[in-house]
Order: structure tokens, then sequence, then C-alpha cells
């Protein structure tokens, strides 16, 4: 769980260590936001910061994965991304339903990383709960193991949330 003031670069907790994974072998990694923009802010970004490192490029194929997403964008994400940028109700009904599709990307599965985590409160953040807890049953089914990444830059209680909405 990391918790600091708006734009003081939590996002490069997360991003650091995909990156390394990434450059390490096959793996995967699920940005989970809470809006739209948010992922698609995020993936510029993310990007930004790829273009320096050449061998970065060479391996990571990022996209966001969400309501607005064409069909065949869907597809090519699917089969082939390792970095997804979505939010949780995607994840919800778009992925874990038809989760056999999606045996690649959950088996390797490193990270899922929750930004904006105090956004999941009250009943959604309890709906929210109850997605992860499905998503890493499926994962472990596959046989694919992942770490938790929680980022906030507005809450009283991190470590409370963090444990409520990941157990």
């Amino acid at each position: 769980v990391v918790v600091t003031g708006t734009a003081s670069g939590k996002s490069l907790c997360y991003q650091l260590p995909v990156f390394e994974s990434l450059l390490e072998g096959e793996s995967t990694a699920l940005f989970l936001y809470p809006t739209k923009a948010l992922a698609q802010d995020q993936l510029k970004g993310l990007s930004r910061l790829a273009t320096g490192h050449p061998d970065l490029l060479k391996v990571m194929n990022a996209g966001v994965y969400d309501g607005d997403t064409q069909v065949a964008t869907r597809r090519k994400i699917r089969d082939g991304a390792n970095v997804m940028l979505s939010n949780p109700d995607m994840l919800h009904q778009g992925i874990l339903p038809s989760h056999a599709r999606w045996g690649r990307f959950l088996r390797n599965l490193r990270y899922v990383v929750i930004d904006e985590m105090h956004t999941y409160r009250g009943i959604f953040g309890s709906h929210v709960g109850n997605v992860l807890r499905r998503l890493e049953r499926v994962v472990a089914n596959v046989g694919g193991e992942f770490s938790y990444v929680l980022c906030s830059a507005t809450i009283r209680n991190p470590g409370q949330l963090a444990h409520a909405l990941t157990g």
C-alpha cells in the first residue's frame, strides 16, 4: 500500500517492478483504475516512461481494456498484452466470466495494481473486494500467483481498507 500526496510519483512504485518483471521473462500485470479516462491517461504515462528503455519497448505490450475498447482490440489485448489497464467492472463482466480464454494472461499474472483505492469503499468497495477474491481463485486455478499493489492520495486508514479489499 502506497499513500502519498497527489502527483508525487506513486505510479513509479508499481511501474518499475512491473517493467523489471517484463524484462526478466514472461509475466503480465493488471492495473485497475476507477475511471476509463484515468486508465487512458496512465497508459500514456506508462508508454512515455517505457520509451526511455529500448529493451522494454521490445517486450512491453500494453493496452486499455474497457467498455470503449473495440472488439478487435480486445482480442489483441487478451491474446498478446502483458500489461492491461482496466477497471473493476470490466474485470467482473468482461474477463472473469470468460477466464478460460484469458488463461495465458492470468497464468502469468504477477501484479495487480489497484490505483485510487479510496474510491472503493462502502457497498461498491464490498463488490470490488468480492471481484478481487474471485480473481484470486481463478488465477490460483490456472496455476498463477500475483501480488497486490494499492495506491491512494487521500485516505485515513490505508492498511484497513487494503485488507478489506484484498483479504
